[in-house]
């Protein structure tokens, strides 16, 4: 039923209903924004430098960006592919044990089932930080005996993120329960197998939760700097977060422009990746609404 003209508050009314509501949006949608476009600003601000940074920038130039990618403080190309052959990887692969894990807690009973569940929520109230010294051991004894998986490479560094594979069991075991049981049978009727069913039936239907899954697990590892600047410390091995730290490191007050100018560029796979999975995240809504 529609609201008539007349009947709809105004002034104070209005305000104490709903115009509060959108005062604290304007608040909060500020104090997020301020940051990037401070950000933004000192990227395109040619001089670089903090006494010269505003919130609206008065000179505009990409000169920081090509001093950035022309290396000048930094292979800052081998960077940002070292993150993101990183993020994608470990990324799939938690994605990937999540689910089958998401899977058998949410499909099969068995003893221990609920003690599992505990368990790993449990796991997850600990950052991964509070282990960087077994971590750090651990792998550095591992690099004795195979080099591959040592300190200062990519798989070493892959592996230990790869301790958190099944840090979205919890979200992804809720849309598994979603999905009815009914299609499960159903697939089993047909002749097709546990696997089958999983990868046929369930995961078309719950592509939403995979999506989000994902994205988050790829903006946690491109992101992560700890552990990176604990485990790479070599050029050719360090990522965007560890690069950038050591570019602010060396002149804060003067390199400002060119550590902005990565951050910026830093997230052009983020926004990308988030553009690309919402068509998986709105068909897989829309299938599961078909369903």
């Amino acid at each position: 039923m529609s609201i008539r003209r007349e009947d709809r508050p105004t002034g104070a009314r209005w305000w104490r209903r709903v115009g509060w509501r959108h005062g604290v949006g304007i608040l909060a949608a500020a104090f997020a924004l301020f940051p990037v476009l401070y950000i933004v600003s000192a990227s395109l601000n040619p001089l670089g430098t903090v006494a010269a940074t505003s919130l609206i920038p008065t000179r505009i130039s990409l000169d920081n960006f090509f001093r950035l990618l022309g290396g000048e403080k930094g292979p800052f190309a081998v960077w940002l592919a070292n993150s993101l052959l990183i993020a994608a990887a470990v990324s799939f692969g938690q994605v990937l044990c999540s689910a089958l894990a998401a899977y058998a807690f949410s499909r099969f009973r068995f003893r221990g089932r609920r003690g599992g569940l505990l368990a790993l929520l449990f796991a997850q109230m600990f950052p991964q930080f509070l282990a960087a010294v077994a971590l750090f051991l651990m792998v550095a004894r591992f690099g004795e005996v195979l080099p591959a998986v040592g300190l200062n490479t990519l798989l070493g560094y892959g592996l230990v993120l790869m301790g958190g594979a099944l840090g979205q069991v919890w979200i992804l075991k809720g849309f598994f329960d979603s999905v009815p049981r009914e299609l499960d049978e159903a697939a089993m009727l047909d002749g097709a197998s546990h696997w089958q069913a999983f990868t046929r039936v369930i995961l078309p239907l719950v592509s939403p939760a995979l999506a989000v899954a994902a994205l988050l697990c790829f903006i946690g590892v491109i992101g992560d700097f700890m552990l990176a600047s604990i485990f790479l410390t070599d050029d050719a091995v360090k990522t965007v977060a560890v690069g950038l730290y050591g570019i602010i490191l060396g002149d804060k007050s003067t390199n400002l422009g060119i550590f902005s100018a990565g951050c910026v560029l830093l997230t052009v796979p983020v926004v990308v990746l988030f553009l690309w999975l919402q068509r998986f995240i709105v068909g897989g809504l829309t299938a599961g609404t078909g369903k």
